[in-house]
């Protein structure tokens, strides 16, 4: 579904060129769950801007092939990119308060993508609205569909971002870091629906962290990134049993255990 092929992309700001992708290879089946991992910086989130098609090409370079089932979005007229996004590419970003707008009530904001990319009546965009607003357990969705963001928890308004998300049914779900701001109750819950998406509706998810335990948990296929390239890939169990590279094994001897814990707590 998803095959990115040597993709090279650079910044450029106030004369200054700074590249942060080097030569990107990684490839998705459909209704895959990937996990794109490494430290902050690494380029993971810049590799998921690229893919959804919102780096500003006034300020980037960007080189190679971002393949979404044979099509190169990096050639693709912008009304036929755009015709994608939303459609058939959906994202899901870390901090919901700075995505949804504040001003905007949560079930209009869910209906967004509808407005957009069909011609549905405003009575069966509301229905579907509420009735994804269910599926996500979003709390009495029809008083929820009233209610503006900051009347949510953080929870409640990931939720909202999930809802608005898959609400069309895209092929293809980019998460960037989608749990990091969420205890570990309200994270542990956002993992299983997402998961639950991903299986019973056959959405590809690349799912991109730094934290290894959330992708342990959610992923199939992991991906590792250090320095805007991917240096290692393999499968989930495999790649933390039996990692081959010198930063995969430092990433994965860093990931707090029981014991380390234990020990740290004296």
């Amino acid at each position: 579904m998803l095959d990115i092929r040597n993709l090279y992309l650079s910044f450029h700001d106030h004369g200054e060129t700074t590249e942060v992708l080097h030569g990107i290879n990684l490839h998705m089946d459909a209704g895959e769950r990937l996990g794109l991992v490494g430290e902050s910086g690494s380029g993971k989130s810049v590799t998921a801007l690229a893919v959804a098609g919102l780096v500003r090409r006034s300020r980037a370079t960007i080189s190679g092939e971002i393949l979404f089932e044979g099509r190169d979005l990096l050639k693709c007229p912008r009304e036929k990119l755009r015709a994608i996004q939303g459609k058939e590419i959906g994202m899901i970003f870390q901090e919901p308060m700075t995505s949804l707008n504040p001003l905007m009530k949560v079930g209009h904001q869910i209906e967004e993508v509808l407005r957009i990319h069909t011609d549905k009546s405003p009575a069966e965009m509301k229905a579907l609205a509420l009735e994804v607003m269910g599926k996500v357990g979003l709390p009495d969705p029809p008083t929820t569909y009233e209610k503006y963001p900051h009347q949510l928890s953080g929870g409640q308004r990931q939720r909202a971002m999930i809802a608005a998300a898959f609400i069309i049914d895209p092929k293809l779900l980019l998460a960037d870091e989608p749990t990091t701001a969420l205890d570990v109750t309200v994270q542990a819950q956002i993992i299983e629906l997402l998961k639950r998406i991903n299986v019973n509706r056959g959405i590809g998810l690349l799912f991109i962290s730094h934290d290894l335990h959330v992708v342990r948990k959610l992923c199939t296929r992991v991906a590792v990134m250090h320095d805007g390239c991917i240096v290692e890939t393999g499968l989930t169990e495999e790649i933390f049993h039996h990692p081959q590279e010198d930063y995969t094994k430092r990433l994965i001897a860093a990931i707090p255990t029981r014991e380390k814990r234990k020990r740290a707590n004296g």
